[in-house]
């Protein structure tokens, strides 16, 4: 019997919760697989009992889809967003690394904010504020740990300043959400949520994908020659929020003139980055997902259209879903899983359980937005939901996994 690496028995051995302040991509990837589990749990039992109403839910203060939108957009996905952003920042720059004390308080207002959030949903009336000002303290701690770097870097880093707009974007939506649940208008809460989809979130994925993407196919696949003109990060950040004015002032019959021109584009980025030839999965499903976003913007132009001809929303939140559930979470998978193979010293190969996950939340997308046009929309978005959990379970445990240990190859972080 052979004897094993003591970098192999390093990743067995002496895991502890204490190795989650080692790095801030273990943190807040943990704190966001917890995340996810905990508000699709939640969210999907809502809809079970709304539609089958077998077992009592709360009916929680404010209005559970909204609720649910700004768990997803601002606690959910700003976890892992925060946890990429806080690791990628320094080494974009050429900077030392983040210490503890910059990134902890991130985490536990992130996700102090979601168990607070949760719990409202679920009878504490105040956990809802609660947890929307713990977030905020969160989010105030990633700036103030990220807005340093901007002005100490020698030189102009415009993808962490995209990304750091975006989050400003974020910070808006947050103090929006917040004047809702003092007692402003509902207008407050809508504007939250469309800022977290065109300001925060959509930004923040086509910068890290215009960056990123480009650049891993260039280091995997023969003769691939990456192209990111800065003009195409320019023209993303025109059309999203040339879409998020338009949606603020409910301008839906003319949302076109942004969706179009982002279909176009979003088309030909999806073609012209295509890697040709031999590549590995872990590569092939970043650009599979990035095919979302032209289908996303067609149902959007489509849906402003028949708007702007009959005034009628005939696809309903189908186009958000095939945003949020198809691009972003599809996404989310593929990229979070490279950055943990990589940062945990693993190789860079895409596990079954992301081959599961990525598989089946295509399969959930299209179950979502095929709700909107079904007999019993409840019952299939409810099933939708329940979907969501069967994908990322195995997929969550995972970076738990992973996250927990030392690095595999005995190095820090």
């Amino acid at each position: 019997m052979g004897i094993r690496p003591q970098h192999a028995a390093n990743a067995t051995t002496g895991a502890s919760p204490r190795l989650l302040a080692e790095a801030p991509h273990r943190l807040m990837f943990c704190i966001g697989a917890s995340n996810v589990l905990l508000a699709m749990l939640w969210w999907a039992a809502w809809l079970h009992a709304s539609r089958w109403p077998s077992f009592a839910m709360p009916q929680p203060q404010p209005y559970a889809g909204w609720l649910h939108a700004w768990i997803m957009q601002y606690q959910m996905l700003a976890s892992f967003i925060f946890g990429f952003l806080l690791t990628v920042f320094p080494r974009w720059m050429g900077l030392r690394e983040l210490r503890r004390w910059q990134y902890i308080p991130v985490g536990v207002g992130v996700f102090g904010g979601q168990i607070a959030a949760l719990l409202g949903a679920l009878g504490w009336h105040a956990g809802v504020t609660v947890g929307a000002w713990m977030t905020l303290a969160g989010w105030i701690a990633a700036l103030v740990a990220l807005a340093p770097l901007l002005w100490r870097e020698n030189g102009t880093t415009w993808h962490a300043r995209s990304c750091f707009t975006a989050l400003l974007f974020g910070l808006a939506g947050q103090l929006a959400w917040i004047a809702f649940l003092l007692g402003a208008s509902p207008i407050w809460a809508f504007a939250s949520i469309k800022i977290g989809s065109f300001g925060f979130l959509l930004p923040i994925y086509l910068t890290v994908a215009h960056r990123m993407f480009p650049f891993f196919a260039g280091n995997v696949v023969s003769g691939y020659a990456p192209w990111r003109p800065l003009w195409l990060l320019a023209a993303f950040w025109i059309l999203a929020i040339t879409h998020l004015a338009l949606e603020l002032v409910h301008g839906y019959a003319w949302l076109w003139l942004a969706d179009i021109p982002m279909f176009v584009l979003t088309l030909y980025v999806c073609v012209r980055w295509w890697p040709q030839g031999r590549k590995p999965p872990l590569l092939t499903v970043l650009f599979v997902a990035l095919w979302w976003l032209p289908l996303a913007f067609t149902l959007y132009a489509a849906q402003s259209i028949n708007y702007l001809l009959g005034g009628d929303f005939i696809l309903g939140r189908a186009p958000a879903h095939a945003l949020f559930v198809g691009f972003f979470g599809s996404a989310l998978i593929a990229m979070v899983t490279r950055v943990t193979q990589g940062h945990s010293g693993r190789a860079l190969v895409l596990p079954k359980t992301a081959w599961f996950a990525f598989i089946a939340i295509q399969v959930v997308a299209l179950l979502r937005i095929g709700a909107e046009m079904a007999k019993d929309p409840a019952a299939w978005q409810a099933i939708a939901a329940c979907g969501w959990i069967v994908a990322f379970l195995p997929w969550l445990v995972r970076i738990g996994h992973i996250t927990l240990p030392p690095r595999s190859d005995g190095k820090p972080g």
